[in-house]
């Protein structure tokens, strides 16, 4: 695999992977519940705001730096809110293809292969946004930030 898509790909996960953590820690201590729903701009600013504020202050980021944050954080809204409008509730249509005497394919793959086709037209944007954030940051942060999606997962593999 080409370095530079290799690159790409490692921060994307990086990015998702740190993201993903700040929204879910704070989702858990705010009390917002989006549920299966597009989140607007607005609805997501204060979260969004405190996980960039924390990341700035864990790897120390410069303004530039956090606002690439900034617009990988709205990458990924625009990519769950893809993802939300390609069903309306997932669990219902998994449900519903349980429903008889056996498992309906059809109707499960039509459901992951709209999930796919929207992953497929929206990862272009998303992973430049964190291949721009992540190779903005100095070789100390990239460094920090690998140390902590390391103690991260170990964290969630051990359950220390």
């Amino acid at each position: 695999m080409k370095t530079w898509i290799k690159r790409s790909l490692i921060g994307a996960a990086v990015a998702a992977t740190l993201l993903g953590g700040f929204a879910a820690y704070a989702h858990r201590h705010d009390g917002m519940r989006f549920g299966w729903r597009a989140i607007t701009a607005a609805e997501a600013a204060p979260m969004q705001g405190r996980a960039i504020e924390y990341a700035a202050r864990k790897l120390d980021l410069d303004a530039t730096q956090k606002a690439r944050l900034a617009t990988l954080a709205d990458r990924l809204r625009e990519m769950r809110n893809a993802m939300v409008a390609t069903s309306a509730d997932p669990r219902e249509e998994l449900k519903a293809a349980m429903a008889g005497p056996s498992f309906d394919r059809g109707r499960a793959n039509t459901l992951v292969q709209a999930q796919l086709a929207m992953a497929g037209a929206q990862s272009p944007a998303l992973i430049n946004a964190a291949a721009d954030f992540y190779d903005s940051l100095r070789p100390a942060q990239q460094a920090e930030l690998r140390e902590m999606l390391a103690k991260r997962h170990r964290h969630g593999r051990d359950g220390d």
